[in-house]
């Protein structure tokens, strides 16, 4: 049985569901609620099993009532409330922590933990993905999964560990988003307008050196370009914020584009161009460092 659940697991399917059927356009959120309630209340535990099932849910449904609901601010107001609270924050710490109690972004009610970072914040590369996945949500690590071990075994030929402690040979992690959508989805753009504020006073938080955008969704959000990612790989670009009214004085950071490693591990062909675009990075890196050494 642990076996068959683990495989259910890795093909993604890793969200229980009722065993009775339901008509899922005439729910009642209170019954549901209700619903979640008994799953996740540990007084449930006192709930005896022949009681009536309606009896139960009426006791959960009065507990629901009794509580003030908690509701999720619209698009307009969480795309402004996360550009007002972006530019307020000064360090990685408060950030994670503003980003965890933002109710901006409703994925967080379906999300188990958010996924904010790994590796070095010292390091002079940054790698900014998509969103988190199954695994990532439920560690709280970014890329931490498959996709992610993938991802690791390529950046370990360039020399970039996200467990290094040098700047020159460690790398920091992040997504554009900070919670997994359902089912793995791509995230719809109102998620990702609200989230990249966030992100991108990340990036200035970090001030790294060279950004990796890995992904199509992290390329043409960051570069506010529409060009599809086999197109934008391959060459450099200057990073600079794309929100407006982000406070934003610095320099333009050297960006490349590649391709995500859960459409290598669909694709295993196109691992020849990820490399190519690892070498271009390495060769930049190689330059980079030279001429700080001379000076």
């Amino acid at each position: 049985m642990i076996t068959a659940l683990q495989w259910y697991a890795d093909q993604g399917l890793d969200t229980c569901v009722l065993e009775e059927t339901f008509n899922r356009l005439n729910i009642d959120p209170l019954e549901l609620q209700c619903k979640e309630r008994l799953l996740n209340d540990d007084s449930a535990e006192s709930v005896g099993l022949n009681d009536h099932p309606q009896n139960v849910l009426q006791q959960a449904r009065s507990k629901v009532q009794a509580q003030p609901e908690r509701t999720f601010l619209g698009k307009s107001e969480a795309y402004e409330e996360a550009l007002r609270l972006a530019n307020q924050v000064e360090n990685l710490e408060d950030m994670a922590k503003l980003i965890a109690e933002f109710d901006g972004i409703a994925i967080k009610k379906t999300a188990s933990n958010m996924v904010f970072s790994a590796g070095n914040p010292q390091a002079q590369v940054m790698l900014v993905g998509e969103a988190p996945g199954a695994d990532e949500d439920r560690i709280g690590t970014p890329f931490v999964g498959i996709s992610g071990q993938l991802l690791g075994k390529i950046l370990s030929c360039i020399g970039l560990e996200r467990d290094q402690n040098d700047p020159q040979k460690s790398i920091y992690i992040s997504n554009i988003l900070n919670w997994r959508p359902p089912g793995n989805r791509t995230p719809s753009p109102a998620e990702i307008e609200v989230s990249l504020p966030f992100i991108e006073r990340h990036i200035q938080l970090v001030s790294p050196k060279v950004l990796i955008l890995c992904g199509g969704v992290a390329a043409k959000t960051l570069l506010g370009s529409d060009m599809s990612i086999s197109r934008l790989r391959n060459s450099w670009h200057n990073y600079v914020p794309v929100t407006r009214g982000l406070n934003y004085q610095g320099k333009p950071i050297p960006a490349i584009a590649t391709y995500h490693p859960s459409y290598l591990l669909r694709t295993p062909a196109q691992k020849k161009l990820v490399w190519e675009d690892m070498l271009t990075l390495q060769s930049y890196r190689q330059k980079n460092l030279q001429k700080q050494a001379e000076i």
